[in-house]
């Protein structure tokens, strides 16, 4: 599998049809009632002007074009609100069949193949990989050997081993003085499904499990 980081924060972008509808439409409502109180407020003000210093053309224009360009930013803000809804349905939609990496320890199988991942805090002189079967018992250790800071994955060939009775993967990593290096480590799980709602995404994925769009640490 090859791995693609989320390089898109769209955690501000979802929202349902539903709450962006009920959205514009008090918008909708908040711009009318502004511009009914500035037209009541003008008429008043015309029919208490002073007869000796009534108002002049200009700046009763001025009043006008201030209130329309409020209209104006107002429509525009609707617009590009609608707009962020529909580009994060797209992106959305996109990541389902993707495999999200979220804090796990759980390889992902494709035939014999299990695929893992992780992150490393520091630079690693020495990284490696034990492979824990049902009953405990170390399958396999994979030496990754010298590995930089940051996000890893690494595959594992399972063989005649049956994948349903390997349990969990283990990272050990080591820096050049001895000392060990902090490690995450990242389970890759298949999204079935994406939902919006409150302007947040949430990951349906098959393990059953539904996490944040933002506890994805990147996507395969």
């Amino acid at each position: 599998m090859t791995m693609l980081t989320s390089a898109l924060d769209l955690s501000n972008l979802g929202t349902t049809v539903g709450s962006t509808t009920a959205k514009t439409s008090n918008n909708a409502t908040d711009a009318q009632s502004s511009q009914d109180r500035f037209l009541k407020l003008l008429v008043a003000q015309i029919n208490n002007q002073d007869p000796l210093n009534p108002m002049d053309n200009a700046q009763m224009t001025s009043q006008m074009a201030q209130i329309n360009t409020v209209s104006g930013i107002q429509q525009l803000n609707d617009t590009l609100k609608s707009m962020a809804s529909q580009s994060a349905g797209m992106q959305g939609a996109a990541l389902i069949g993707r495999h999200a990496l979220v804090e796990g320890n759980t390889l992902a199988f494709d035939g014999t193949t299990g695929t893992g991942a992780y992150n490393l805090a520091a630079d690693a002189k020495t990284v490696e990989v034990d492979v824990i079967g049902s009953s405990g018992q170390v399958l396999e250790t994979l030496k990754l050997g010298a590995q930089g800071a940051g996000q890893h994955t690494f595959d594992w060939d399972a063989g005649s081993i049956d994948p349903t009775t390997v349990t969990k993967f283990v990272v050990r990593s080591v820096a050049d003085n001895g000392d060990a290096v902090a490690n995450t480590a990242l389970s890759p799980q298949k999204v079935d499904s994406v939902s919006f709602a409150n302007g947040a995404i949430t990951l349906q994925l098959a393990n059953g499990r539904a996490v944040a769009y933002t506890q994805a640490r990147g996507f395969m």
